[in-house]
């Protein structure tokens, strides 16, 4: 009986390792979307492989540190590689997981970041990203938020103007009216022509006839 036990737990563990292995490894894993310091790694799996996510080993060339990207539960055939460095070269494998195991890993894919002045060097005038889109969009939306700010501000400095412009021009009918009675009442009243003045200095000079 033991025996029988044992051969039956060496056959179940058998018949699991030949399903795991039965797994195919990745195939067509293509580097994608290669920036300076990102990249996208893409991939394709035989139809029909029970696949229920993904492995990823990225190495640098000629460097034993690895960087290791797991993700289960997930249909993607496609993950992002940051904090890449620029001009470095990488190699990248992906590994297919099932509910058995892990597939074997594909064939290693080796690729290279450009550096910041070859990336804007083959960059086309014509090649807009989305992320220079949005920061344009942005930029825009900052000048038309200014320019509305200042015309709101100039409207109101003419509108202040002209209203005391009109309280000025209203209160002249005033002022004048006021200065007029003032000049009036300290002005000079005229003398009188006339009466004892006059007909004192207008008597006529008197003539006296001597008879011969």
């Amino acid at each position: 009986m033991e025996k029988t036990a044992a051969l039956l737990v060496l056959g179940a563990l058998c018949v699991s390792r030949v399903r795991a292995d039965s797994l195919s490894a990745p195939l067509n894993v293509t580097i994608r979307a290669l920036k300076v310091n990102s990249a996208v790694v893409t991939w394709d799996i035989l139809e029909g492989d029970p696949v229920i996510g993904f492995a990823i080993t990225q190495q640098k060339k000629d460097v034993r540190m690895l960087r290791f990207i797991q993700e289960v539960n997930t249909t993607t055939r496609s993950c992002a590689l940051w904090d890449l460095e620029e001009d470095t070269e990488y190699i990248v494998h992906v590994q297919s997981i099932s509910l058995r195991g892990t597939s074997p890993p594909s064939e290693p894919v080796l690729f290279r970041t450009p550096r910041e002045a070859e990336k804007l060097a083959s960059k086309s005038p014509e090649e807009v990203t989305m992320e220079e889109v949005g920061q344009a969009a942005q930029l825009r939306a900052g000048e038309l938020i200014i320019i509305v700010v200042v015309l709101i501000m100039w409207a109101g400095v003419i509108a202040l103007f002209c209203r005391q412009y009109d309280i000025i021009k209203d209160n002249e009918p005033n002022n004048n009216k006021d200065k007029t009675k003032n000049s009036s009442e300290c002005s000079t009243p005229e003398h009188p022509t006339g009466g004892l003045l006059r007909s004192k200095f207008s008597r006529k000079p008197s003539v006296n006839i001597i008879e011969v």
